[in-house]
């Protein structure tokens, strides 16, 4: 046999990683008291424990105590008792702890690369090589951002207690990415690892031990179902962060609706991969085998529904089957592994359910002629093709190793395709023309875009989803501020609008009658149900009526906002200056809208001219920050650079509030504006002809039909109206308690972006009222990285 010949008949051979000291640290341990509470070691009240098993196997790795509710509540009290201390150290001192985390974690970080495949299924070379050292990455960067809190984030501080969810897929890089930011911000942690996989989180607590954190900082309990919804429950608890399935992500939605609790949420995705012609097809390949197959598909961002054009669909597919062929499923910890098992059978059951389903609607699936192992939870890799975009190959997230196949004409459709979907996670888009590339990014409905490359992530940079995969970003800047709050200039509590129509007195006088209609798609129209509502001066008597706005109201409204292509599409400086119009017109008119202030709240004529002033001032603001609040460029570690890019949310709703109704209104109303969102916008119930007299202002000012639209009528009716409304993005809510908190728990149908004053009123006057705090609300950031060189 001669060179050559020996060369094609190579093979691979076996590349175990020896793992005798991850056994040797499993042997050593009593993992029936792996709660690590208050810096100690405990076993779960109750007595419970919970099985962990290796999927390459099936066989038992540990019994793990597993936490009740008493034992959440223990967790909490411990983190509660050593908050203040924590929160009151200086950005150094914590900068320090965090340091030393992550030198720990380098120290030890060949062990957590072999506990995470053993405990996980995923192969070593994935888990010594990306999760661990970012992780690790993850811990030295907020070092740097614990020290640099006061002068980068002014006037804001931790959110105090946070309990945090992470799950089974990457257990010990998603722990970092949330316990980083929080001891950064000086928060205290209660975190529940996921149930398949608790290993490394416990070793993460012995790091813990040895590297300065003080006891209570840090508490990690173990735990199912139970745990979990103790945790978000808890009153002690002032934010939830959790990653994990859409389904669980609406539930605490729903839990912690009224609580006041801040929540990020990371959830599913169904990522779009989208090959345009020009691309380098073998790169694509290369960059798709990372995108779906990369932790056998088990990730919340694959690329698992491929968009490729037509005009070379079949070579690129021919392709894509030639590089399946040659993956190599097998053991976890053997270094030539491509694909590991799945978690677990339960998991395994559920891809191998949801092929068979989509076979049934008509795809074809395809798999490599690859030997699975004896024994363990294997899936093989698999290819769907003449999959239909109802397809439920295309529709559900499969968080397996399987890779929906569509083709597109031109651009227009493939973006539409990729957006098809009730997700927005992330989206890889290949092609040689960079201006095509950065032209399709924007236009994508996701918190991520690669271009030319996938599964990117970095500290420095943040991530996560629109629409239904969760708000809230983690990385980076903006992970900083989920961990952060600022105090609001908070007032009493606001009180429920009556069920009853007070009777109203006529006015005095020879007046021609005039009732105001609602103000949707850039016209006046009368209310769908015909019924108007009585409005009544400071003395009592009527100063006119307006439309009863209703559920079909609101439903029109929402058409025309988002049939309103003009004002999302306008420049930022084109926006600016329709606002700085719109303050020009309304000081036209300031004397007017003051004299309508005191008529109605009774306020002084020296009062009612400060609030006119003020909502002038308030819309020269936000016009001269409209295209100032800009996003930024971050520098990863790597040939890319990633492009911050802050685009509108899309419609919001907003319920503004009785007191000071003028400028409460256009403080919500115009950085959603400024931002390129469009508004449906519900005035004060009780001083609604200051929103109905904007009317004429709003017509002259050039703003585009469908931008504002303005429905009168019962606010709390309104609101959960807008809250269910699936095609509502956004909903700003300042009323009574109960209302705020039935918008939050109703939001959860497409889990839009909810802000409410949970109860209380507001000082608008406040300078806290109006900047920052308002325009990071109404924006969505988008990460978009773009590699440079060869």
């Amino acid at each position: 046999m001669n060179i050559l010949e020996r060369y094609h008949a190579m093979d691979y051979g076996p590349a175990p990683e020896a793992r005798n000291e991850a056994d040797g640290w499993l042997a050593a341990r009593d993992f029936s008291k792996a709660l690590f509470i208050g810096g100690d070691w405990k076993a779960a009240g109750g007595g419970n424990t919970f099985d962990t098993n290796e999927p390459s196997s099936g066989k038992l790795l540990a019994k793990v105590s597993d936490a009740g509710a008493a034992d959440i509540d223990a967790a909490v009290s411990a983190a509660t008792k050593a908050l203040p201390k924590w929160s009151a150290s200086s950005g150094y001192s914590r900068a320090k702890v965090l340091y030393a985390i992550g030198r720990a974690m380098q120290r030890h970080q060949r062990l957590f690369a072999v506990l995470e495949s053993i405990d996980n299924g995923k192969p070593i070379r994935e888990s010594r090589d990306i999760d661990v050292p970012l992780a690790i990455r993850h811990f030295i960067h907020h070092a740097g951002w614990a020290q640099a809190l006061d002068k980068d984030f002014p006037d804001q501080k931790g959110v105090g207690v946070v309990g945090q969810i992470i799950p089974w897929n990457f257990p010990l890089l998603m722990l970092a990415w949330k316990i980083a930011p929080a001891l950064a911000a000086g928060c205290a942690i209660v975190l529940k690892p996921a149930e398949f996989t608790p290993l490394t989180a416990i070793l993460f607590a012995e790091i813990c031990e040895r590297s300065g954190v003080p006891k209570g900082v840090v508490n990690i309990v173990q735990g199912g179902p139970e745990a979990g919804a103790a945790i978000v429950n808890h009153p002690g608890i002032q934010k939830i962060a959790f990653t994990g399935s859409s389904e669980v992500g609406k539930i605490i939605r729903k839990a912690t609706a009224g609580s006041g609790k801040k929540i990020s949420l990371e959830l599913g995705g169904k990522s779009a991969f989208v090959v345009f012609e020009d691309a380098d097809l073998d790169s694509a390949v290369e960059g798709l085998v990372d995108g779906i197959w990369f932790n056998q598909g088990q990730v919340c961002c694959a690329g698992s529904r491929l968009l490729v054009q037509e005009g070379i669909a079949e070579a690129f597919i021919a392709k894509v089957k030639t590089r399946m062929s040659r993956l190599r499923v097998g053991s976890p910890l053997d270094k030539n592994t491509d694909i590991g098992p799945l978690v677990d059978l339960t998991q395994l059951d559920r891809v191998k359910g949801l092929v068979a389903a989509g076979a049934k609607q008509g795809a074809v699936c395809w798999q490599p002629d690859v030997a699975l192992p004896p024994s363990g939870y294997y899936h093989l890799p698999t290819l769907a093709t003449g999959v239909s975009p109802a397809n439920i190959l295309a529709q559900e997230e499969v968080f397996g190793p399987v890779l929906a196949t569509m083709t597109f004409r031109n651009t227009e459709e493939a973006i539409e395709l990729a957006n098809n979907t009730r997700y927005g996670l992330a989206a890889s888009v290949w092609s040689e023309n960079v201006n095509l590339a950065l032209h399709v990014a924007p236009q994508l409905k996701a918190g991520v875009v690669w271009v030319n490359g996938t599964n990117m992530f970095d500290a420095a940079c943040g991530f996560g989803g629109y629409r239904e995969s969760g708000f809230g970003r983690e990385g980076g800047r903006e992970g900083m501020f989920e961990y952060l709050s600022a105090k609001l200039p908070l007032g009493p509590a606001i009180k429920p609008a009556t069920a009853t129509a007070q009777p109203v007195e006529q006015a005095e006088g020879d007046a021609i009658d005039r009732t105001a209609k609602l103000f949707i798609g850039g016209k006046q129209v009368r209310p769908d149900g015909n019924y108007s509502l009585a409005v009544a001066n400071a003395k009592g008597r009527l100063a006119g009526e307006v439309g009863l706005g209703s559920r079909k109201d609101i439903r029109d409204a929402v058409a025309a906002a988002r049939a309103c292509k003009g004002w999302p599409e306008a420049t930022a400086y084109n926006r600016s200056q329709v606002l700085y119009y719109l303050a020009e017109n309304l000081s036209g008119r300031a004397g007017e809208f003051a004299a309508r202030l005191t008529e109605l709240t009774g306020a002084t004529a020296k009062a009612a001219r400060e609030e006119v002033e003020m909502s002038i001032e308030r819309l020269f603001l936000y016009a001269g920050l409209a295209d100032k609040f800009e996003g930024r460029v971050h520098q990863p570690p790597a040939r890319a650079v990633t492009l911050a890019l802050h685009e509108p949310v899309g419609v919001f709703g907003i319920m503004a509030p009785d007191n000071a109704p003028l400028l409460g209104l256009i403080s919500l109303v115009v950085p959603a504006l400024a931002m390129g969102n469009t508004v449906v916008a519900v005035p004060s119930e009780k001083y609604p002809l200051l929103a109905t007299d904007l009317y004429q202002v709003i017509e002259y000012s050039d703003v585009p039909a469908g931008a504002i639209n303005i429905v009168t009528g019962r606010s709390a009716e309104l609101a959960g109206v807008l809250a269910k409304h699936d095609d509502v993005d956004g909903l700003w809510v300042f009323a009574d308690a109960e209302t705020c908190a039935k918008a939050e728990a109703d939001s959860v149908g497409n889990l839009k972006r909810v802000w409410t004053g949970n109860g209380r009123s507001l000082d608008w006057a406040s300078a806290e009222a109006a900047g920052d705090a308002f325009l990071r609300r109404a924006v969505e950031v988008k990460n978009v990285w773009v590699p440079y060189g060869d």
